[in-house]
């Protein structure tokens, strides 16, 4: 008894040996590898849905819902960039604090259950201001950015390393349980590759070994480098990756897609930048049914640039466009078009991940994609593309025959049954509306002029005009240029007819004039041709004469080749129509100042704002070089806040002393309109009440016209045509199983209100021929009288709802006003908060 009582007492032990060593294998991570088909994180394929997010361009306070909102999406991964200049602005002091503390970001991002990919750089492009280099290291004396140069490197590889080693800190790779599953180095080389000629083929062969040495526990990836080394996987950038990437350099390399470019971001003076939910969605598709298993939105959320942080002429909000729009709200039909063609590939995953791809080319523009393995545990998925830019067609695949709208790809997420097509859109749609704020109106303005100096008053002189970006060294947008000159009275014309004009030519970026005190004139370049020449008359007079200019930066430039190398400013002033000719006083000795003094005294903050006496507005609008004060108190509710400024001129903008960023009201689109109007001013900024809103105003503008805005999206709208088909949300896999979890499977009309609002009217609806887009529908040539009726019925006082696609619901049969026609519904309600009980 007693020897069989050890041998169960040994056999337990043995057991409880291997279920810890069971259980112990099954919680330590085993890192990211990958082969040709997938990455493959703790020793699992999987598809990848990542979107760009990044982090200094909302506040912390945001996080979390924002990540939310990219996770309800359908998104796995989050990508982001880290931003040298914000983390090192002086050389050797860091700051991974507030707004910059990217160890948050990424363990929220984890917390959430999502990926990271983290693009290190240190050059980033991405429409900031230097591309990320900090200002300090394009004064390291003999110094090439982003070649094989012995002082870029080494500063680049020091910084490589602080990055790496707080990641590895704070146990943020994915072998040490985090949620970093992917790095980048360098980005898009191959642009400027050829530049830099020998240096720069050693570049980036040193960048990518020294990027693996630091740490080699998830891959590595370099974007647009079809030369990349062996050790980094080469990824494609694009709007169109599934056709225009040439594949990877390596044969145990994944196809992955880094930049999907969801808009474009915009500089002063653009139009809109728009790109359909339909185009993203057929990009993507394509692509992963090419063996792509990784695809990132570039935005997903694009954010502001809040102070000085965007690169030359881009605007402060930052890829809008996104399917989730500067205000942190969810862009329809893009945010959910795309959450469900996500749910339409996870649906296929198995066949994608471990099918064998046949293609079958029926013409030129119809395509059959199929992933299959065969046997007990069958894996199939089909994608059915036609390429024609304007007709629809038939297919006809395995006995069946399916239609195919234009440009459009449909996926069979088991070879029988479409479960969604990158064309008909079934989610629902939705309009930003902005809504002037009953608390924040009628806004009492002081102001402060600045005092426009002389170069008596400038302490830094020199013979000529010193270059723009050396002097200011990315303090300030800001800078004071003065001469003076003595004329005598046969110096000036005789005729009073005729005026001198002042000439500046310029290479950037902007400038304000002044002649004795006297505002004369504002010239600026732009994104395409920064430099510029200024021409205005200008009264001057017998005796000493003041010329002053406010130079101006906006942002640094951030692509290209020699980015250390580049120029700003005047180079070159003449006085012109003198009785002698034109007079050159380039070289007339020069004062200079960084900055303006209420930038200096920090008149935007409290404390600051006390340092001068201000003055209540009255009167005809205020000139150029003014500081504008008001208070106001939070608007009501909890939608996201905006600061109207489509009548102001130029200049920027502060709440509660955090900047903004910069304002261009005056720069007006092809369209007659200003590149943007509204600016974000994030809840987080505020206070219940009094809070402080500062504008330095360059060139005078109409500051009784600001207005403080909500912004929702509460009008949302459906448009369903009798051939959609039902939103994929009605199918489901279980292992290899495929099934419907509901029994009707047709298409109709679905709706939600964000948050918990309800449906308080109905302000189109039509069912027949209707045309336009969410927020401006109008009705084609029939529509069945009773479309209102239906859609009230349906509709209103709920949160959800959906309005049937079918004839007998609107109409009797011989009552149809259309019947050979195909029906297009087309529903649009307005959203709000219900009112309490």
């Amino acid at each position: 008894m007693a020897k069989q009582n050890q041998i169960l007492l040994t056999l337990a032990f043995l057991i409880s040996l291997l279920v810890s060593s069971a259980i112990g294998a099954a919680e330590k991570p085993r890192g990211v590898t990958y082969d040709s088909r997938s990455l493959i994180v703790n020793g699992n394929r999987e598809l990848f849905f990542s979107g760009s997010i990044h982090y200094p361009r909302s506040p912390p306070e945001m996080w979390p819902d924002i990540i939310r909102k990219a996770k309800e999406g359908g998104i796995n991964l989050v990508q982001t960039y880290v931003f040298w200049n914000i983390h090192e602005p002086i050389q050797g002091q860091f700051n991974f604090e507030g707004n910059y503390d990217i160890v948050k970001f990424i363990k929220e991002i984890g917390k959430q259950g999502l990926y990271v990919t983290l693009r290190i750089g240190p050059y980033i492009e991405a429409e900031w201001t230097s591309g990320g280099f900090p200002y300090w290291l394009r004064e390291v004396k003999n110094i090439t950015f982003r070649s094989y140069n012995e002082p870029f490197v080494y500063h680049m590889k020091k910084y490589a390393e602080k990055v790496i080693e707080l990641m590895k800190k704070e146990k943020l790779f994915a072998p040490q349980g985090g949620p970093i599953i992917l790095a980048q180095i360098e980005n898009e080389y191959n642009n400027v590759q050829l530049a830099y000629k020998e240096n720069g083929k050693k570049y980036i062969e040193w960048a990518a070994n020294m990027a693996v040495g630091l740490y080699n526990g998830v891959p590595w990836i370099m974007c647009k480098q079809k030369d990349a080394p062996p050790s980094v996987i080469n990824t494609c950038n694009g709007r169109h990756c599934g056709d225009t990437f040439t594949g990877t350099n390596g044969p145990n390399k994944p196809s992955l897609w880094t930049e999907n470019w969801t808009a474009q971001y915009r500089t002063y003076g653009d139009p809109p930048a728009q790109r359909s939910a339909e185009d993203l969605a057929f990009s993507v598709a394509r692509f992963f049914a090419k063996n792509g298993t990784l695809t990132n939105y570039y935005m997903y959320y694009g954010g502001t640039n809040f102070g000085r942080t965007s690169s030359s002429f881009v605007t402060t909000r930052y890829y809008d466009e996104a399917p989730i729009d500067e205000f942190g709200l969810m862009r329809d039909p893009k945010w959910s078009h795309l959450r469900d063609l996500h749910r339409a590939l996870r649906l296929s995953r198995r066949a994608l991940l471990w099918g064998t791809p046949t293609v079958q080319k029926i013409n030129e523009n119809l395509e059959i994609t199929v992933y299959e393995k065969p046997g007990p545990d069958h894996m199939c998925a089909a994608f059915l593309t036609n390429n024609h830019t304007k007709l629809p067609s038939n297919i006809t695949f395995r006995g069946a025959e399916y239609y195919l709208p234009e440009k459009s790809i449909s996926i069979l997420a088991d070879c029988k049954t479409v479960v969604y097509n990158t064309q008909t859109v079934v989610s629902q749609h939705n309009s930003r509306n902005f809504v002037p704020s009953e608390k924040a109106k009628n806004l009492k303005w002081e102001i402060y002029q600045e005092k426009i100096p002389t170069i008596h008053d400038l302490a830094l002189k020199n013979r000529d005009p010193l270059e723009l970006y050396s002097l200011t060294k990315d303090k300030s947008d800001y800078a004071w240029y003065s001469t003076s000159i003595n004329l005598d009275r046969r110096d000036l014309p005789m005729r009073p007819d005729i005026l001198p004009v002042l000439q500046i030519a310029s290479m950037g970026h902007a400038l304000v004039a002044f002649v004795n005190g006297q505002y004369v004139g504002f010239g600026h370049g732009n994104n395409i041709e920064k430099s510029f020449v200024f021409r205005q008359p200008v009264i001057l007079k017998p005796g000493i004469n003041h010329i002053t200019l406010l130079a101006e930066t906006i942002g640094y430039p951030n692509s290209g080749a020699y980015m250390e190398k580049r120029f700003a400013g005047a180079r070159g002033v003449t006085l012109q129509g003198l009785m002698a000719g034109t007079l050159d006083i380039t070289l007339n000795v020069w004062g200079h100042e960084v900055g303006v003094y209420g930038e200096k005294e920090q008149l935007f903050t409290e404390e600051g704002a006390k340092k001068v006496k201000w003055t209540s507005l009255a009167g005809p609008p205020p000139g150029p070089v003014t500081w504008l004060k008001t208070y106001f108190d939070a608007p009501e509710g909890t939608d996201p806040v905006a600061l109207r400024m489509n009548k102001m001129q130029k200049g920027m903008m502060w709440v509660n002393g955090k900047s903004l960023g910069r304002y261009w009201a005056s720069f007006l689109s092809p369209l007659g309109q200003p590149t943007q109007s509204e600016y974000h001013i994030p809840r987080a900024f505020l206070k219940p009440k009094n809070n402080l809103l500062v504008v330095f105003e360059e060139t005078g503008g109409h500051p009784e016209t600001i207005q403080i805005v909500t912004v929702n999206r509460d009008t949302i709208c459906s448009m369903i045509t009798e051939y959609h088909p039902p939103n994929v949300k009605y199918w489901e896999r279980s292992g290899s199983k495929f099934r419907a979890v509901v029994e009707d499977l047709k298409a109709g009309a679905h709706l939600t209100c964000p948050d918990d609002n309800v449906i308080e009217k109905v302000e189109f609806a039509s069912y027949g021929d209707p045309d336009g887009a969410c927020g401006n529908f109008y009705m084609g040539n029939c529509t069945s009288p009773n479309s209102i009726k239906v859609a009230e019925k349906y509709c209103l006082g709920k949160h959800t709802c959906s309005v049937p696609v079918e004839r007998e619901v609107f109409d009797e049969p011989n009552k149809d006003p259309c019947p050979n026609i195909f029906k297009t519904l087309a529903v649009q309600v307005k959203c709000v908060v219900p009112k309490k009980r």
